[in-house]
């Protein structure tokens, strides 16, 4: 048995790029989470052949997002949960006029490094053939280095790939639709990527046995 440290891109990103967390963006997060649940479910059964409502979909979203408020223990105004409904239920309108519409989420992917350090990466969506699509429901033109970081590990887990960046600005009217398709990486790029994941994995992952790991892994190896 081969036993390797485990580590989620989130979890690098924290740690690299840090951001305080206000209550605003707990609000912002909980309304975030309810989008992506709410897309999620609506991409799965559409590629199921199911036609959703716009009313259920919303319904679900709401859910989400009232549970995540609850865990987070946010009281709101009946105004400033209205206006996170609206945010929320704009967001699933577009999405549907998107060019991400009906596509799936792929399966979680291992960045194996030096057969030691595995990195699990995941992006919201892609085409199976030569796209995957990170999706943002804020504005974030130009990729803050969170998001940049995030992307560029995902690119390290699908290569080949091209790294699009999909942002559905809720906090515009009509709501702002970008597309952003990020460079390659350099090779510098892939080893500095890397070499941070590899220190990383190594002091805080978790302890696995590969042969256990059911994701597709990309490896990486680079001089130690």
């Amino acid at each position: 048995m081969t036993l390797i440290k485990t580590v989620a891109t989130h979890e690098i990103v924290r740690l690299v790029q840090p951001r305080p967390i206000t209550e605003a963006d707990e609000v912002g997060m909980a309304e975030g989470k309810a989008i992506d649940s709410a897309l999620s479910q609506l991409s799965y059964e559409s590629s199921q052949g199911r036609k959703p409502t716009a009313t259920s979909m919303n319904r679900f979203a709401a859910s989400i997002f009232e549970e995540e408020l609850r865990d987070a223990q946010i009281e709101l105004s009946v105004e400033e949960r209205l206006q996170g409904l609206t945010r929320i239920a704009d967001v699933l309108r577009s999405f549907r006029q998107s060019e991400i519409f009906g596509l799936l989420r792929p399966k979680s992917r291992m960045i194996l490094i030096n057969n030691s350090v595995g990195v699990y990466a995941q992006p919201d969506y892609w085409d199976a053939v030569s796209r995957f699509y990170e999706m943002k429901s804020y504005r974030a033109v130009p990729p803050p280095p969170d998001v940049v970081l995030q992307l560029r590990m995902f690119q390290l887990a699908f290569p080949g790939f091209e790294p699009w960046l999909i942002c559905f600005d809720r906090h515009s009217l009509p709501i702002e639709v970008t597309s952003t398709r990020l460079p390659a990486l350099s090779e510098e790029e892939v080893h500095s990527h890397l070499a941070q994941a590899l220190r990383i994995g190594s002091e805080i992952g978790k302890e696995k046995v590969l042969e256990f790991i059911d994701s597709p892994i990309v490896q990486y190896s680079i001089p130690a």
